[in-house]
């Protein structure tokens, strides 16, 4: 699906509310106030489609000053994060070159997401050492100031380090699985070998015991998965230090692509995805290269000033102006 018009003209707002009636959350802000219209007291996206042999219906409403609710087939859901149990959907925008441009912390989180998509039952890793993680800077902090003894610090320290390993085994086989697709997505783009590196150093109880006086000082933990890095390179130059504009948008649309792949073999269903203004800055070849690889990925939802920047005919063809979709 390709969905045309000038520059303000609502063609993102489109893709949000997708990514927003079936993720239950935006890509571009977690502040739900800012998804409501001014002036309105509250938003709703209601999506009707099909998942496999089924018909699916989703609605997600946003009240200002209240909780999300979500419904599936007319049922309410407990939370809004179980429609990303149910729907996958994966978004490029170009705010997503901060996967690589950014610093550590957004590719970790960008691999906690596929942590979650690729094996759900691990999923709540990341929130567990987090939490861990806090416990342990806060007893930190009581032993510094003479109000704790350091036997307290030795529950959280085993905590700490055991979640830790169970995150950082998690993100590793998640790396694994998606390297190898999102190569052969980089490649089909022009950017040969495109790799996921995971840089850390164990967090044993030992190697924390062995730092304690270094984190009493600081009043943090120094040392774990929450500092480690994940570099995206393509062969050996990492693209964050020596890659172009251009080499690290490909390289986000490989993972984007490669995930999708994975998650479509996985699951037996393709995920949906949603490419904002991604056919602005590729050239001719590329975006040759992009349409070959879309045939066969399911539905996609893409964004352009210029029907003319989609190689070939696309599916179906929506234009779209202030206030009205219309079909092309």
């Amino acid at each position: 699906m390709l969905v045309t018009g000038p520059n303000g003209a609502g063609k993102t707002n489109l893709l949000e509310s997708l990514h927003v009636g079936t993720q239950g959350f935006s890509p571009r802000t977690r502040a739900d106030a800012q998804l409501i219209r001014f002036g309105e007291s509250g938003a709703r996206v209601a999506l009707h489609g099909r998942r496999g042999e089924g018909d699916m219906r989703l609605e997600v409403v946003l009240r200002a000053g209240a909780g999300k609710q979500a419904r599936l087939n007319g049922a309410s859901l407990r939370s809004v994060e179980q429609l990303r149990a149910e729907v996958a959907t994966l978004v490029f925008t170009p705010d997503r070159l901060v996967v690589v441009k950014g610093g550590p912390a957004v590719r970790r989180a960008y691999v906690d997401r596929v942590v979650a998509r690729l094996f759900p039952a691990r999923a709540a890793l990341p929130g567990e050492y987090a939490t861990a993680l806090g416990q342990r800077n806060a007893a930190l902090r009581r032993v510094a100031a003479g109000v704790s003894s350091r036997d307290a610090l030795e529950p959280w320290t085993v905590a700490v380090a055991e979640l830790g390993a169970a995150l950082v085994d998690a993100r590793v086989a998640a790396i694994e699985q998606l390297e190898p697709r999102a190569a052969e997505a980089g490649a089909e783009l022009g950017l040969e070998d495109v790799r996921l590196e995971y840089r850390s150093e164990p967090a044993t109880a030992d190697a924390l015991g062995a730092r304690i006086d270094r984190d009493l000082e600081r009043g943090t933990t120094g040392l774990g998965p929450h500092l480690d890095e994940i570099a995206v390179l393509a062969g050996t130059r990492e693209l964050r230090l020596y890659g172009s504009q251009g080499e690290q948008r490909v390289a986000v649309l490989a993972l984007v692509l490669g995930e999708a792949a994975l998650l479509s073999d996985e699951a037996g269903v393709a995920p949906l995805l949603l490419l904002d203004d991604v056919l602005s800055e590729l050239d001719p070849g590329r975006r040759d290269a992009l349409a070959r690889l879309l045939r066969g990925q399911g539905q996609a939802l893409v964004t352009a000033t210029d029907a003319s920047f989609l190689p070939g005919e696309p599916n179906l063809l929506l234009r779209v102006s202030p206030g009205e979709v219309t079909p092309g």
